[in-house]
């Protein structure tokens, strides 16, 4: 593959040669094969503005060359070809929602194409959600499955399959399952988000508690990493990593923390690789992140913060909303009509 630059904008292109050469049927110099060159001869060349275009509506790539004079040439792409070659398979059923497809070797040699090639028409299917690839477990077909999704709400409930809490967005009645090995053991807390939500310095050691967890039968659906605060430690330390859910918070609150109150921060970015392997999904797939600080009920201050990460997918969240003081009574007349505004 060669990579040509424009000289008036510095845009690079890969894998297209000789555009400007050949355009119309002329030579390198701008003049029709077969005739003179002349100073009159539109020379449309890489001194020219290139800018590659994607078209949603037909599906290919546009190269337009020339900045004035509206010049448009287009060039098929192979990797486009194969994509909607297996965009039509998929829509047509030879692959079930869920389905793995062959590997990029098996597709390559079907298509007869090198694995770049093909690893592009993936990546295209992907952004158009008929795919997605998960590192470690191949390329699964996305286009006609819906995910399980779950509400989080607000409410924190009693576990009634043992004694602890149950978080959104599970309930208390359900079952949810570990996926991988659970962790529990002191390690440096380098964040300092985290660090000041949990009220220690950066790189002060404290328990860390790991999981990924979710509802029986279903793929993971959340990573738990739990920062329990120093002074509180050595009562969660005496537990298994793999308790019963909220049982450390139970030990911690009978400990003299009674009541633990929570509060969440939300927000959504994208997973890193070792997340998104964690939670099978590919690494385009938004993540939303909750931070929960639990403060003790005894002196006001955290005992712990945890990290939930969980594929945007599978989760919606659900707010009530409160009126201020200012909004509790009925409007009066003048101010239904707008007569009292300025």
């Amino acid at each position: 593959m060669r990579t040509k630059t424009c000289g008036t904008c510095a845009t690079t292109t890969s894998g297209i040669s000789g555009i400007g050469d050949s355009l119309n049927g002329r030579n390198s110099s701008g003049s029709p094969r077969g005739a003179a060159p002349t100073p009159s001869s539109p020379r449309l060349s890489w001194d020219n503005c290139m800018t590659i275009v994607w078209g949603q509506s037909d599906r290919r790539s546009r190269i337009i060359l020339g900045q004035s004079r509206g010049v448009d040439v287009v060039v098929h792409s192979r990797y486009l070809g194969i994509a909607s070659k297996i965009r039509e398979r998929i829509e047509a059923g030879e692959w079930a929602p869920g389905a793995r497809l062959p590997t990029l070797n098996d597709l390559a040699a079907e298509y007869d194409a090198n694995r770049d090639t093909i690893g592009r028409a993936i990546a295209l299917l992907e952004t158009e959600g008929y795919v997605w690839a998960v590192q470690g477990r191949g390329i699964a077909v996305r286009y006609g499955t819906m995910r399980p999704r779950r509400p989080r709400g607000d409410l924190v409930k009693r576990n009634e399959q043992a004694t602890g809490y149950s978080f959104p967005s599970a309930s208390s009645q359900e079952v949810w399952v570990r996926h991988g090995e659970a962790v529990s053991a002191p390690a440096r807390l380098d964040d300092p988000r985290v660090a000041k939500l949990l009220g220690v310095d950066p790189g002060t050691e404290v328990l860390r508690r790991f999981r990924v967890t979710g509802p029986a039968s279903e793929a993971p659906f959340q990573i738990n990493v739990s920062w329990i605060h120093p002074r509180v430690a050595d009562i969660a330390a005496e537990l298994d990593a793999e308790p019963a859910a909220g049982e450390w918070l139970h030990r911690i609150e009978n400990a003299g923390h009674w009541p633990i109150s929570w509060m969440e921060i939300h927000r959504a970015r994208m997973p890193n690789k070792d997340e998104a392997t964690l939670l099978e999904i590919p690494t385009n797939l938004p993540v939303l992140e909750i931070v929960r600080v639990g403060t003790s009920g005894a002196d006001n201050k955290p005992v712990e913060v945890t990290e939930y990460v969980v594929a945007s997918d599978r989760v919606e969240t659900v707010h009530v909303l409160h009126r201020a003081d200012n909004a509790q009574q009925p409007w009066s007349d003048a101010g239904s009509r707008g007569d009292s505004l300025p």
